[in-house]
């Protein structure tokens, strides 16, 4: 593998104004790679024979550019890895952490122990292909308010000073144009309700051009039927009102319920995924949809109403910015595409260790974090050569459970309703 790896590594080698760094670099990577209980800075030192401190100033002092890196790695995936049908997909992920020093860290939801913990957040940007390839194109800390506020703090912790608390919703589209800037085209867009319940996150990836299946919460708003605006169209936007008998925005699970455009369509059953458990069966609807944004209609999208074949009570709402025609087999498609990058994650904690780092500066923490990427991005590679191009026998999924990427209708009806 390690002649792979150093052929890998020549396409990062701009990244680097003198040999040392990049020599501990190829260090830092094989402490990654290597069977380490513990792939933080000391362990990874002592096994390669490197002083701890050298390692060290290389993630928090020495002269390389960690922004060129994460642009090669971008365009590498940009130039090598594109596919009509690639998925990108937005989340986030966390790490425990003790004490206060730790750029970010403080009391908030932590989705790896389950509960509020003290914990650092970082959003990131994966890109997943259908052939299997999946990785992260980015990552970037959550900055929340109280470090944002307390610029002592954030100086201690070399944080920027114009770097700000932005909501996560805004460090994804930040990630997103990000990417675009470095070739990488995502066919699509995915994301959980986390994102989807801010009705800007959508409206600004359709200003983007940016199609996305994204999941919204059971109480996101909007209408099915465009309601009538109180003045002509030659009346600025920003004075237009509603007539008063229009109905109101609605909750998006009383639309599925209860409006016309859903109740008269049959559900139509998809074979979404298999589990270790068996198949998953979804059945689905959709219809046409105008997202409330503080109480006016958006342009027009679809909402796409799935549940659970077997347990009703599961349901789950995207809204999707897709050309009229798509089928809906290819919105549930990208709908249900988020685990690849819960893969990511688990390959980026468990094979690379991304979780092991114990630094206080925020550039060590940046550097680490693209690092990672490019880890990992070296073994989805390796991975991709050494398997091929099909995922398991036949396109099957793999063994952990991942989701099919030749979505079809049980009973193969593909009726699409008119978007206007």
């Amino acid at each position: 593998m390690w002649p792979r790896f150093k052929q890998f590594l020549k396409g990062f080698a701009d990244c680097f104004g003198r040999r040392e760094p990049a020599g501990h670099l190829e260090t830092y990577v094989r402490g990654q790679f290597s069977n380490l209980p513990r792939k933080s800075i000391e362990p990874i030192a002592y096994e390669f024979d490197t002083p701890p401190r050298t390692l060290q100033q290389f993630l928090s002092r020495a002269k390389w550019d960690e922004d060129r890196m994460r642009d090669r790695i971008q365009e590498r995936v940009a130039a090598e890895h594109f596919h009509p049908q690639n998925v990108g997909i937005v989340d986030e992920t966390s790490f425990v952490k003790k004490g206060k020093k730790t750029p970010g860290a403080q009391r908030q939801h932590c989705g790896t122990s389950g509960k509020t913990d003290n914990c650092t957040v970082t959003v990131h940007l994966a890109c997943a292909g259908p052939d299997g390839f999946r990785t992260l194109l980015d990552g970037e800390l959550f900055l929340p308010r109280s470090w944002s506020d307390d610029r002592e703090r954030c100086r201690e912790a070399g944080i920027p000073d114009d770097m700000v608390y932005r909501p996560k919703w805004r460090i994804a589209l930040e990630l997103l144009d990000r990417s675009v800037a470095n070739g990488v085209k995502l066919p699509w867009l995915t994301f959980d309700e986390g994102y989807g319940l801010v009705p800007e996150y959508p409206a600004e990836l359709d200003r983007r051009g940016q199609w996305y299946v994204g999941e919204v919460p059971r109480n996101f708003h909007g209408w099915c039927k465009r309601p009538e605006p109180l003045h002509k169209d030659h009346h600025p936007r920003s004075v237009r009102e509603l007539k008063v008998k229009n109905p109101s925005a609605s909750r998006v699970d009383n639309l599925a319920k209860f409006s016309p455009q859903f109740r008269k369509q049959p559900w139509q059953t998809f074979h979404v995924k298999d589990s270790t458990k068996g198949p998953i069966i979804w059945q689905a609807k959709y219809a046409t949809f105008h997202i409330s944004h503080a109480g006016t209609p958006g342009r027009p999208c679809l909402l796409i109403v799935a549940r659970n074949a077997l347990d009703h009570n599961e349901v789950k709402y995207f809204v999707s910015n897709a050309p009229p025609k798509t089928k809906l087999a290819e919105l549930l498609r990208v709908g249900f595409s988020r685990y690849p990058i819960e893969r990511c994650f688990e390959d980026d904690k468990t094979e690379v260790g991304m979780d092991h780092f114990e630094v206080r500066n925020y550039l060590s923490l940046k550097r680490h974090l693209i690092i990672s990427s490019l880890s990992l991005l070296f073994l989805a590679e390796v991975n991709q050569q050494d398997r091929g191009k099909t995922i398991g026998a036949d396109g099957l999924p793999d063994p952990h459970g991942g989701q099919r990427d030749d979505l079809l209708s049980v009973d193969e009806r593909q009726e699409t309703p008119e978007v206007s």
